[in-house]
């Protein structure tokens, strides 16, 4: 096939009256599928249903300390909690705090807690006159309404394979003290699949910002998955807490992590890892909040995994599941989409999505188009703040929920709409 842009006015015509035809006959088959967001499968979640066995009404509830799980008590988490989770998070136990079910949650509350009590004895920043937030993009949608919902200023960060433009990072970290905090998904972003280099970690680590309660929400949510056994094909990340006590700026980051997407998103485990003096002042907050999160939880999970390497055999049965899914998407846009030359894309080792790029000015029209055949995306411009993308180019594809039979579908619908979409737009050109 020629590529499009290569095309004279009449072949194009003549290849969008093809496609419309495909389009239409699409249309007819009355689709009803959704990728609108990076949920697991119920293949999926059918792994861990062993784990709703593991506490009945005839066990031990206590644990190692002799504690009752079913009582009050035990503010930060379970000891064999904070172990489980500090390996997963590759930090100590005494690093960490287990909260509720949410990461996401815990990093409202942390943004919240900043704005009406300050962080770690600094102004409350509901009193200072402006606020401004680093925000790589393209990237995660619930961040940027995090951001958004308590009126700070976000700024768009460009991403690369290695991660953040960190010239800019540095830039407005270390001289503008209204810069309070930076989002970060360092392995297999979302939604490009990257992960952040070796370089980048250590950059991050030697900020020296000009606000003394700036701080970086690392947000580490794809940590053990990986769509590879092999370790060539598995992407690694330093770890950023040991990176930034060697550089002796421990409290500038906060490393949350969560179980939602190994054992079940709805009633998994939330964790933060932080220096000690951003626990103690975080404690002081959850002592007002509240007097514990769900230890029956807690121990549910360290019964059912009991360590960090089940957990990553539990991950590679995940991996197994989601691979082919990966592998379909991928193969289907180089058949359908690359000899056309009109749309990139990222391979991503780990993670739950792949990073789209079609030409200018035709990711609004492709999602909508999508749509209307029956398929349902995340929409256009959601991977930057404010939902507004300045050059309309990003798609979020999210493969995991349907399944293989649904996502073939999927596909072809997509490709289709990515074709059609940008034949109008080089036509009306």
């Amino acid at each position: 096939m020629k590529p499009y842009l290569e095309m004279t006015f009449a072949e194009l015509a003549e290849e969008k009256s093809k496609v419309e035809k495909q389009y239409k006959e699409i249309q007819a088959m009355g689709l009803k599928l959704d990728m609108s967001r990076g949920k697991p499968s119920r293949a999926q979640l059918e792994l861990s249903r062993p784990m709703l066995d593991v506490l009945h009404s005839n066990i031990y509830f206590n644990d190692e300390t002799g504690t009752d799980c079913r009582n009050y008590g035990v503010l930060t988490g379970i000891p064999e909690a904070k172990r489980l989770m500090g390996e997963m998070s590759e930090v100590g136990p005494d690093d960490m705090i287990i909260f509720g079910n949410s990461s996401l949650n815990v990093m409202f509350d942390s943004v919240s807690r900043s704005f009406t009590h300050g962080v770690c004895g600094g102004t409350p920043w509901y009193k200072l006159d402006e606020i401004k937030w680093l925000c790589p993009v393209p990237g995660y949608d619930r961040h940027f309404k995090i951001t958004e919902f308590f009126g700070i200023k976000m700024i768009n960060v460009p991403m690369s394979e290695n991660g953040p433009d960190m010239d800019m990072v540095e830039e407005y970290v270390n001289n503008d003290p209204t810069v309070k905090g930076i989002w970060c998904v360092p392995k297999y972003s979302n939604p490009q699949g990257y992960t952040y280099s070796e370089e980048t970690v250590k950059r991050f680590a030697h900020l020296v910002p000009a606000a003394m309660d700036f701080r970086i929400y690392w947000d580490n949510a794809y940590s053990i998955h990986h769509l590879y056994e092999d370790p060539e094909k598995q992407d690694y990340l330093l770890e950023i807490l040991r990176e930034c006590r060697k550089a002796g700026r421990p409290d500038i980051v906060y490393k949350f992590i969560s179980t939602s997407k190994v054992s079940f998103p709805g009633s998994g485990l939330a964790a933060l890892a932080a220096s000690h003096r951003n626990l103690e002042d975080i404690k002081k907050y959850m002592k007002i909040q509240t007097i514990g999160h769900d230890k029956l939880n807690q121990l549910r999970h360290v019964r059912f995994f009991g360590n960090v390497a089940n957990m990553r055999d539990h991950m590679s049965k995940h991996a197994d599941i989601m691979r082919p899914k990966f592998e379909l998407v991928e193969n289907t846009l180089e058949r359908e989409l690359g000899p056309l030359k009109i749309a990139t894309w990222t391979k991503p080792n780990g993670g739950y999505f792949i990073g789209f790029d079609s030409l200018e000015g035709c990711a609004k029209s492709i999602v909508k188009k999508a749509k209307d055949a029956g398929v349902i995306m995340t929409s256009a411009g959601a991977t930057y703040p404010y939902g507004k993308d300045p050059r309309d180019t990003n798609i979020r594809i999210a493969p995991s929920y349907p399944t293989e039979a649904e996502l073939e579908k999927a596909c072809e619908v997509f490709v289709v709409s990515v074709k059609l979409a940008t034949l109008e737009k080089l036509l009306h050109r």
